[in-house]
């Protein structure tokens, strides 16, 4: 069999077996769940719901880690794993989404506004806004137990003290620091030093977004399977920055995108407050006027169309855009280089080479 044709079909055994785990997984506590009160499968069907199709991003890298380690194909443990890390990105999404302020995802309503449409629909007494805040936050705590649930399933390779163990730890950690520097930076960033903008920005993407997407899912794959230190030291060569250039192309989407395509309203970023690399390329890059303007419009939930507009002319115009696709082209650059280095047979590098040239030139 062709290598293309064995990367396909091995991947998408991998996709099925992860989907298949999710929902073994979910029916058995479903049942748990509904023991405790039928009000509960809400919660439930929104975990469902949110863990159901996807990129699979961070569950590939994770296996492709795997499988570069020399792991066998589709082991029940590596998908076991990509089974936690799905679990883990539900519950991130669903809270990133309460703190921006995000009433889409994938297309759809988020889960604190599927809630909050819910309270709406049954005449509930209070606030329905706080109703589905609320519930929302703690579905996304019942995924962050079901993560841990479902990676101690591994066992002893996963165990307390194991490298993969470390990695799992560590990411969790970094993302929940990451996402406190990037809510930081929407309320302190306006009286800060505009000239650490960039700067700072960068490393909220590297710890929200770039570690926990690439990184340490390809590692946590290479410490299953058995790699040695200096493959997973080589992983994070390629990975890191590979992640890097997968958040800042979603900032470029965030607010350039086709919202038919990303799913979300156009300068959905702008509204949300984020002061992203491409924001700060633009404060510091615009003049001192049209700089104004995007720092009085930003995080605005009733920014208009118009506004929209404005600003996105104001960051082409300054040179934004382009100085980060540069950085964009960088860092992708970077990861080819590093996974050209990379000791792998040919079907997990080129897995690895594709998926970053889909994460790198997405539109979605």
């Amino acid at each position: 069999m062709m290598v293309a044709e064995q990367l396909r079909v091995e991947q998408a055994d991998f996709v099925a077996a992860v989907a298949g785990k999710l929902t073994d997984f979910l029916t058995t506590r479903q049942s748990i769940m509904t023991a405790i009160s039928p009000d509960i499968d809400p919660i439930m069907g929104s975990i469902s719901n949110l863990v159901t199709g996807g990129k699979r991003l961070r569950a590939l890298m994770c296996y492709w880690g795997w499988r570069g380690a020399g792991g066998p194909a589709s082991a029940q443990d590596i998908v076991t794993a990509g089974a936690a890390l799905e679990l883990f990105q539900a519950a991130a999404l669903i809270h990133d989404d309460i703190i921006d302020r995000s009433d889409t995802r994938r297309g759809g309503p988020s889960v604190h506004r599927r809630f909050s449409q819910l309270h709406e629909s049954q005449g509930w007494a209070l606030d329905s806004e706080r109703f589905g805040h609320a519930a929302a936050i703690l579905a996304g705590d019942l995924c962050l137990s079901f993560s841990e649930e479902a990676f101690t399933d591994i066992g002893e390779t996963a165990a307390s003290g194991s490298r993969a163990r470390l990695i799992f730890n560590l990411m969790r950690s970094e993302v929940m620091a990451g996402q406190y520097l990037d809510i930081l930076e929407e309320v302190a960033g306006p009286v800060r030093d505009r000239a650490g903008a960039v700067s700072r920005a960068q490393s909220i993407i590297r710890f929200k977004s770039a570690k926990y997407s690439t990184e340490h899912p390809l590692a946590l794959g290479g410490a299953l399977g058995g790699a040695s230190d200096e493959l997973l030291r080589g992983y994070s060569a390629f990975a890191l920055p590979l992640g890097e250039a997968f958040q800042l192309r979603d900032d470029v989407l965030g607010v350039f995108g086709d919202p038919v395509t990303t799913g979300k309203p156009a300068g959905d970023d702008l509204r949300e407050g984020k002061r992203t690399v491409l924001v700060a390329f633009a404060l510091d890059m615009a003049t001192p006027e049209e700089s104004a303007f995007i720092d009085s419009k930003l995080g605005s939930p009733e920014l208009g169309g118009d506004d929209v507009a404005e600003i996105r002319r104001i960051i082409a115009d300054c040179g934004a855009l382009q100085a980060t696709e540069v950085l964009i082209g960088e860092f992708g650059d970077a990861a080819y280089a590093a996974l050209e280095l990379l000791p792998l047979e040919d079907l997990p590098k080129t897995a690895l080479r594709r998926l970053a040239e889909a994460t790198v030139s997405r539109a979605a």
